[in-house]
C-alpha cells in the first residue's frame, strides 16, 4: 500500500491510511502552536507514489480538507472528488503526478481562522486570519515536507480553497509572495470588510505563475447580490490582467447558473487542476524562465 517511508511512517501523529475510491488518503492528527488547536490533515498520494523518496512530487494544499475526498465527512455529503479527478487526469497524462494535502477546518473556529479582517458581515470577535499564512508556511508545510517526498519551491507548490477558504488563499498570497506558485481561488468571499482584499490586490505585483478563479452567477440566490458577487470575481480577474497575467497564467471561469456549493467546485476542479498542473504549462513556464525541463 502506498504511503510515507518506513522511517517516517512510524512518527507520532500518523493514522492508518483511509481507503477512498481512487488511491489512499493518509490521515495525520496535527496540533498547531500558532492557533493552539488540533485538526486532521488528509494527504492524498498519487497511485505511483513509491514512498521511498526516489521521486519528489508537486504538492497542492487545499483548505476545508473535510470536503475533498470523502462524502462521509464533506459538507452536505458532497465532496470535491479530488482523488478521483487527480487519478483520472494523471492517467490521461493531462497533469503531472502530485500530492494533495487537505487541511481540515476546525468547525466553530473556521470563520475566525479564514477571515483576516475585522468585518461587519461576521459577528466574530478576534478574527485570526492574519495568522493563517504563518500557520501554512511554518507549521503545515514543514510537517508535510518532512514526511513525504515533495518538490519544493513555488513552481511546485499550490494553494487553494473555496468561499472563505478562497478568501484566505488570496490573502495568503498577498502576505507571503513567492511561496505558492499555483493558486486555486473558488467562489472567494471578496465582499468581506467592504471588499478590502480587492483594494490590497490592486497594490500587489508579485503574482504567481498560475491563477485559477472560479465563480458562479447564482452564488447567493438573490439577483442583485449575485451580480455583485460575479462582478467582484470579474474585477479580480481584471486586476490580475492589469498586473501582467495573460491567458497562459490566468483562467477566470464565471459559470452561468452555478451556485455556491461543493458540487459546483467539484465540477470545476478538473479544469482548474489541469490548468494549474499540466505538463504543457510546466514546460511553457520553464521556457519563459529560461530553464530546461
Amino acid at each position: 500500500m502506498p504511503g510515507p517511508t518506513k522511517r517516517k511512517r512510524a512518527k507520532a501523529g500518523s493514522l492508518p491510511a483511509l481507503p477512498v475510491l481512487s488511491g489512499n488518503v493518509w490521515l495525520h492528527e496535527f496540533r498547531s502552536v500558532i492557533f493552539g488547536n488540533a485538526r486532521l490533515l488528509r494527504v492524498w498520494l498519487p497511485p505511483e507514489y513509491d514512498g521511498w523518496g526516489a521521486t519528489p512530487y508537486p504538492v497542492l494544499y487545499l483548505n476545508d480538507g473535510q470536503n475533498l475526498f470523502d462524502p462521509a465527512t464533506a459538507f452536505a455529503g458532497v465532496h470535491w472528488q479530488a482523488g478521483e479527478t487527480a487519478t483520472r487526469l494523471i492517467a490521461e497524462k493531462k497533469i503531472r503526478p502530485l500530492i494533495i494535502v487537505g487541511i481540515d477546518n476546525t468547525g466553530k473556529n473556521r470563520l475566525r481562522e479564514y477571515v483576516p479582517y475585522k468585518s461587519r458581515e461576521f459577528r466574530v470577535p478576534n478574527v485570526r486570519g492574519t495568522l493563517y499564512p504563518a500557520f501554512l508556511r511554518h507549521e503545515i508545510m514543514p510537517f508535510i515536507e518532512e514526511r513525504y517526498s515533495v518538490q519544493r519551491g513555488p513552481e511546485n507548490t499550490g494553494l487553494g480553497g473555496s468561499s472563505l477558504g478562497g478568501l484566505i488563499t488570496l490573502y495568503t498570497q498577498l502576505a507571503t509572495p513567492g511561496v505558492f506558485g499555483r493558486l486555486l481561488i473558488e467562489s472567494p468571499s471578496l465582499f468581506v470588510a467592504n471588499r478590502k482584499i480587492l483594494d490590497e490586490s490592486r497594490r500587489f505585483q508579485s503574482w504567481p505563475p498560475r491563477v485559477y478563479v472560479g465563480m458562479g452567477t447564482r452564488e447567493v440566490g438573490d439577483p442583485e447580490k449575485d451580480e455583485r458577487t460575479a462582478g467582484d470575481a470579474r474585477e479580480l480577474g481584471n486586476i490580475l490582467r492589469e498586473a501582467g497575467l495573460d491567458e497562459t497564467r490566468l483562467r477566470v471561469r464565471i459559470e452561468e447558473g452555478a451556485v455556491h456549493s461543493e458540487s459546483a467546485w467539484a465540477e470545476r476542479f478538473p479544469e482548474a487542476l489541469e490548468f494549474l498542473f499540466s505538463d504543457d504549462g510546466a514546460k511553457a513556464e520553464s521556457q519563459r524562465l529560461g530553464r530546461k525541463v
